[in-house]
């Protein structure tokens, strides 16, 4: 039986500023991002209220905002920002990203990384 319940938002689409070749750093690149927050389990009592649990609207427009408005070098760093935003809702302790890079190289289809942060982890 698991002590905690996850939530998670699929296919996040954004144009994004990443990369380390030039061209990359002069063209937005579209990324796709899958997050999963982790957070205690939502009680059998619970009131049916958005404030016992996360607001993954509110998260989404986050990370939207944090995408869209930066310049990043290294899809690593990306993530890296985004589990760091994710954390800061008191009740996610354990967050999992996941950002693909589907025109990072031409001979894939895709590229990308897996971040998992837990809060008070280095």
């Amino acid at each position: 039986m698991s002590n905690y319940d996850e939530i998670f938002i699929e296919g996040l689409k954004f144009y994004a500023t990443i990369g380390i070749h030039n061209w990359e750093k002069n063209t937005k690149q579209p990324i796709i991002i899958d997050i999963s927050l982790f957070i205690q389990k939502i009680k059998n009592n619970n009131r049916d209220k958005i404030d016992e649990t996360v607001d993954y609207k509110s998260i989404s427009y986050s990370v939207k905002e944090l995408v869209e408005d930066n310049k990043f070098e290294l899809i690593e760093t990306m993530g890296k920002e985004i589990a760091l935003l994710c954390l800061k809702n008191e009740k996610v302790f354990e967050v999992k990203v996941k950002i693909n890079k589907p025109e990072a190289l031409k001979i894939s289809d895709n590229v990308g990384i897996i971040i998992n942060r837990r809060k008070n982890e280095n």
